[in-house]
């Protein structure tokens, strides 16, 4: 009895688009091509062409084109105690972050792992240096291509790097997840805010809300109903300084009609996170 199940048995895509490509394209959009053609025909699925013709993109991207503005960056100062960044850590759910000289915000000491904190737990000893919780930092020019990145990523064994200008100067950081993205899609976890009206927004489990300090005041306004004007400044992290008057320090607050910010994250020149609390919900 002959066995023709072979013939019926559909061959996986990897081999369907091997079979395809028996003449091999001449460049990169030769290939393209034959892969969009692939897809047309049904030779390939949707996310199989997708994440195929996204691979072949990465290449040509560079870093600079995702990586978070150091506006938007939170970091620690070195000579920070827990104290000081512990609220930080726990109300913006990240894992790693920066850590700068105090004394020069564009030297990065290395990267605190929230993780690595949990040495901390019943530690009697008064004395904390927060570099010895310091990972190193590995760092990137803004014009490194993506490829390039992720074989970084992979040989160092690390998910975060900062990345630098052509001064050496910190614009930016960029992480593995950030970097994959480009490939799969956005890729959601338990900590990523269901609702996207505002990606600079986020409200926390007490009521409060954790808010960068880039956030436009149109859109600060629509959020919560308030009537900040936007005449001087475009953020509301402008009006808070300019109300200080200097810069502020971390947990630091000021009271403006009936809301009070305090400063969660900031460095020698800006401030970066603040928090947010009605005053009429303060009993």
């Amino acid at each position: 009895m002959s066995d023709e199940r072979g013939n019926d048995t559909p061959k996986s895509w990897f081999n369907r688009l091997s079979n395809l490509l028996s003449t091999e394209p001449e460049n990169r959009e030769e290939l393209l091509a034959i892969i969009h053609s692939a897809g047309k025909r049904g030779v390939l699925d949707a996310e199989s062409q997708q994440i195929i013709e996204s691979t072949l993109r990465v290449a040509d991207m560079q870093v600079r084109e995702i990586m978070v503005p150091r506006a938007q960056i939170m970091s620690i100062r070195d000579d920070s105690e827990p104290k000081d960044f512990l609220p930080i850590l726990i109300e913006s759910a990240h894992s790693r972050f920066p850590v700068l000289a105090s004394d020069n915000s564009d030297e990065v000491v290395g990267i605190l792992l929230a993780k690595d904190l949990l040495r901390l737990i019943g530690q009697k000893s008064d004395r904390f240096d927060l570099k010895d919780y310091l990972r190193p930092a590995f760092c990137v020019p803004e014009s490194a291509h993506l490829d390039r990145l992720l074989r970084e990523f992979k040989e160092k064994q690390t998910h975060m790097a900062i990345v630098v200008d052509e001064y050496g100067g910190i614009a930016g950081l960029v992480t593995l997840e950030d970097a994959l993205e480009q490939i799969v899609g956005d890729i959601h976890d338990e900590h990523d805010d269901a609702d996207e009206g505002s990606h600079w927004i986020s409200e926390q489990a007490d009521g409060t809300y954790v808010v960068q300090a880039i956030t436009p005041i149109t859109e600060f306004n629509d959020y919560f109903g308030s009537q900040f004007s936007h005449e001087d400044f475009e953020t509301i992290g402008g009006i808070i300084l300019s109300e200080f008057a200097r810069m502020p320090q971390i947990n630091e607050y000021i009271d403006l009609v009936h809301w009070r910010f305090t400063i969660l994250a900031a460095d020698l020149r800006m401030i970066s996170v603040i928090r947010v609390q009605d005053l009429r919900k303060i009993t």
